[in-house]
Parts: C-alpha cells; structure tokens; sequence
C-alpha cells in the first residue's frame, strides 16, 4: 500500500454537505492500490453506541489516483467518523485525524470530526443550469439588425475580420434570429459585453450603466430578454470587473488631476501621474493600455460594481452574469457579489472565466461554474489534433472532475472553442469526422454543453480575430449535415436525465475508443466512442443490451466488440 498517496481532510471536495442531512466523503489513494474502502461513522457526541459501516465506491481515477467516494447520514447530523483502507494483498490500514493506523481496536483511533452540517454552508445548485445547453454570442459579428445605428467605418457584412474591425452586429440582429436559436434548442444565450466601449470586442468599458449605442440602448436589452424568456430561453450577460477601459470616467479623472483625483485609488498605479506610454499602471494581461486594472479591495470600488452587478437585473431581469477574469479579483469580492446577485434574483447564475484548474473558487461560496477551458484543450488535444491518446484523454478529465463537487461538475461549461480560441474545426484541420465525433461526446459528457456562435453551420478560424468572423445566415452556404447532427445531440440531451444530472464512469479506455455510463434514477445511458481510423476490438465489463438512441433499434453487446472508425454509439440500456 502507498501510504503516501492517501489523502482526505473535512474540506471540499473531500468532505461537505451535500443537504442538510446527508455528508459527502471522498477518499485519495494510490491507482489500482486498494482492493476495498469503508467508511466507519456515527453522531460525534455518541461515545458508547456502535460506528456504522458503509462502503465506498470508486469515483474516478487519474494515471496516479484512485478517488472514492460515499454518502452517509447520522442523527443531529454531527459527524465523527474514519476509513478502513483494505489492499490487493489484504493488507487493512486505518486512516483518522492523525494519520494512517494500523490498530486492533477502534478505541486507539482519533476519528475525523465534521461537526455539523451548517444549511449556510450547503451549496444549493441551479437545477436549471445543468438542464441547459449554452450559446455564446459575439454581438459584433451575430446579425446586423439595424443599419440605423451602425458605427462609423462598419464594413460589408462578411469581411475580411481584423482586430478593429466592426460590422453592426446588434441586439435586434439577435432577436431577429431567436427563433432559430429555439429551433436550434439552445436555452441559454450568453453575451459578449454590451456596455459602452470604443472597441468591437467592449472589453474595455466606458459606462458600466450603458447599453453601446451601436447595439442598441436598454428598451431594447428588456425586449431581447423578455422574448428570450417568452421561449423558455435564459440569457446572461458579461462583467468586466477586472479592469475598465482607459476612457472610463474614474481613470480619465486619475490622468487628468493626478495626486487630486478622488479615484486614483481606484486603480493599481505605480506612480503619478498616469504616463500611458510607459504605462505605469497595472493591465489586464501584459500591458494593454487600454484596460487598466481596478483596486477591488477598495470599499469605493466593490460599492461600485456590486450596484452595477444588482442594477441590469433589476433593470432588465437577466439570469445571471459571466465574470470576465474572473481568477485576478478578490476572492471577498466574489463573495459579496453572489449574496447581492443572489438577493435580487435567486437563481441567477454567476460563472467565471477561469482558463486552468479553479477550486478555490468552487467552494459554494462564490462561482455556480466556470467556462471549462480544461475540458476544451482535451477535447481539442484528443478530437481535433489527436495528440494525445485516449488514455491521456480519460486521465485529464478525471482531474477536473477530482477537485469539484459533483454538484458543481454538472454546472461547468464544457465549451470547445470560444471568441479567445481557434475554432475547433480549424483545429481539426477541417475534418468534419473529428467534430461530430467530439460533439457525440460534448453532449453526452457530464457538465453543461457550450456552442460558439457559427460552430453549429461550420464557421471556422484562427486566432483572434479570425476565430471571431460574421455569422453566415445564407442556409446555402451552411453546413446542414452539421447543423441537422448538432440538432440531434441537443434534442437527445434535453430528452434524457441521465445526459442531464447522471453521475459519470469509464468502462473502457482502449485502442483510442471511450465507453462510459451516465446515470440517473431508473435510466442508464451507455455511450462508445472510437476515435481512430481503425475497426477496433474492445472489451465491455459484461454483455449488455439496449436501445441505440440514434436508430431506435434494438441493440445487442457481447461483452467484446467491435467498434467502426470515428463513430460513436449512444445506447439507453435496458
């Protein structure tokens, strides 16, 4: 047994309330190391009756982890409790507070202590969010909808794209097309920023309080969302609260009095006055001018923004809000900003941009999700590029499930390109096979499914600004074979609970093929994926039948197969 690959403390993901009456465990271990795992509990202030005994199950595993995991519930909901850690060889180790025992009675043990089950502390999930399939919409390059309001140098409609380039994409251009984003079946339409700013992109904020003039102003932001809602749609909108831009009106007062201005603690600034040459100032990213980045910890600052964050709900009933850098701002702020998004609008949902590995945001306190970019470079990495194989592909994942409650794991946005990224058909060098290969898995895959705008009828691009072209509307032009698959997979999604809410296991990781199970209630959903250009021979843990949810027959595995060259089977098992 390694002893020193075993872990587990009475914190998330390791330990927390999952409701008021139930305490989720989950245990570390070396891979393939334990044969078994029990869980020993009972009411912490009970120090004569008899410890229950419960089993674990094996949650996932990464190339050197093993993670299990268990429910358990006890009277008054006080906790006290320690594993019984059993190995291949039969080897029986204890693990308590103080570390790994091998004892001959309980009594010599020192059980970790979850003292209570606080219902404050509970994180309470969107039930709706993990229903939802996400469309991102860059408001520039959606439809133009009214000429009328067009900025000055906008070009034709399908350009050559540049960095500074504008098209008149707007809110009505969005509306215009809502019926087809119902059609399309998405439920949850996320917005690029749309507040006043001199760039394409309004990254860079001038008025926080103002709808940019050549998206429209806020009589028509309460039309687009009320038409959303009218459809059963949500639509959330972007906050750049890092960073504003270099013409909004605190940072133009700090350029223009210096040492005199009330808001030059606003800003990070390394000297006065402000010299936008030499940019003594702290950015977002390296050194874009432009953007200068706030001081959140200044009470002024986070008044601010909270009031911005409460007023366009208010104002307009948004669902929620999509956090722009959201790992470079205080974690007290995130803090305050969910209590007052949650006190205006209960289920509204706040997600982070956060590029990497996110936990310490994840803890119920803050973020219901983020934009899953782990889940997008492994998709790119294994579908698109087929740089790693799908042993890599299987491990990488399972670390991002590792870290996160499961709640929250069915809440991240499993995204596979964005307005930052190449488009994935570009990264698949334009193989169709590859992207409805990745797609069957996007959509069966736990967590929430993300479209870029223009994936759906095969846009593709690089780098920005290449990845951020004009939306094509002209059905000849669209790639309906792609649009009619992407259809299909939304439709089967919102058809199925177990795509939805079910837990997630691998049953096979062989020959560059993936099988794994979702599951939910009384459903059980099988999906076998072969990401080669081979017929290949794998194994299943036992015979299985069902019904294949892409033909609605019947469908019969012996407990080995043979699976087709880039295809994908989806079977509801019976």
């Amino acid at each position: 047994m390694n002893k020193y690959a075993i872990y587990h403390t009475t914190d998330i993901p390791y330990a927390y309330g999952k409701d008021k009456d139930t305490l989720a465990l989950r245990l570390r271990a070396a891979r393939g190391d334990l044969k078994a795992c029990n869980v020993y509990f009972r009411d912490r202030y009970d120090d004569d009756g008899e410890f229950k005994k419960k089993p674990l199950e094996l949650y996932t595993s990464t190339e050197l982890f093993d993670f299990w995991s268990v429910d358990i519930s006890c009277f008054r909901n006080r906790y006290k409790y320690f594993f019984e850690l059993i190995d291949t060889q039969e080897k029986i180790v204890f693990l308590d507070e103080r570390g790994q025992e091998e004892v001959s009675s309980f009594e010599y043990l020192t059980p970790f202590q979850y003292a209570y089950i606080c219902e404050g502390d509970i994180y309470k999930e969107e039930e709706w969010l993990q229903q939802a399939v996400v469309y991102q919409i860059f408001v520039d390059r959606f439809d133009n909808g009214d000429e009328t309001i067009n900025p000055e140098n906008t070009l034709p409609w399908g350009s050559k794209v540049g960095l500074r380039t504008m098209f008149g994409g707007d809110l009505r251009g969005i509306i215009n097309h809502l019926d087809y984003l119902e059609d399309l079946g998405v439920n949850l339409l996320y917005l690029t920023p749309i507040f006043e700013s001199n760039s394409n992109h309004k990254y860079n904020t001038k008025d926080y309080y103002k709808i940019d003039p050549q998206f429209g102003d806020v009589e028509i932001a309460k039309e687009l969302v009320r038409k959303c809602h009218e459809r059963g749609m949500k639509i959330v909108f972007d906050a750049v609260f890092n960073h504003s831009g270099d013409d909004f009106f605190a940072f133009k007062d700090v350029i223009e009095k210096g040492e005199a201005s009330p808001y030059k603690d606003w800003y990070h600034i390394d000297s006065l006055p402000i010299d936008q040459e030499k940019v003594n100032y702290y950015t977002f990213g390296a050194c874009h001018k432009k953007m200068p980045k706030f001081q959140i910890h200044n009470p002024e600052v986070e008044a601010y923004l909270l009031k911005v964050a409460k007023y366009w709900i208010e104002e307009v009933d948004i669902d929620g809000w999509r956090l722009d850098v959201c790992d470079e701002v205080d974690h007290e702020f995130w803090k305050a900003f969910r209590k007052v998004v949650k006190s205006v609008k209960k289920d509204a949902i706040v997600i982070g941009e956060i590029m990497h590995e996110a936990a310490s945001f994840l803890k119920g306190d803050q973020l219901d999700g983020i934009m899953n970019y782990p889940f997008k470079w492994a998709v790119t990495d294994f579908f698109a590029r087929r740089s790693i194989g799908v042993e890599r592909f299987d491990h990488v994942l399972a670390e991002n499930r590792a870290i996160y409650m499961e709640s929250i794991t069915r809440q991240l946005w499993n995204l596979c390109d964005s307005h930052d990224t190449k488009r994935f058909l570009t990264e698949a060098s334009d193989d169709k096979k590859r992207m409805l290969l990745m797609l069957a898995f996007q959509f069966t895959y736990i967590g929430v499914p993300y479209i870029y705008y223009g994936d759906e009828i095969g846009l593709n691009g690089g780098d920005d600004p290449e990845c951020r072209k004009c939306m094509e509307w002209d059905p000849k032009k669209q790639d309906q074979e792609l649009l009619s698959f992407y259809k299909q997979m939304i439709k089967l999604r919102k058809t199925h609970p177990a795509l939805q809410t079910g837990d997630y296991k691998t049953i096979l990781c062989e020959n560059n093929c993936l099988g794994f199970t979702r599951n939910a209630g009384s459903e059980s959903i099988l999906v076998l994926l072969n990401n080669s250009d081979d017929h290949e021979q794998v194994r299943l843990p036992k015979s299985l039948k069902g019904i294949d949810l892409f033909t609605d027959k019947e469908v019969k595995l012996a407990s080995t197969i043979t699976l087709t060259p880039m295809t994908a089977q989806i079977i509801k098992l019976i």
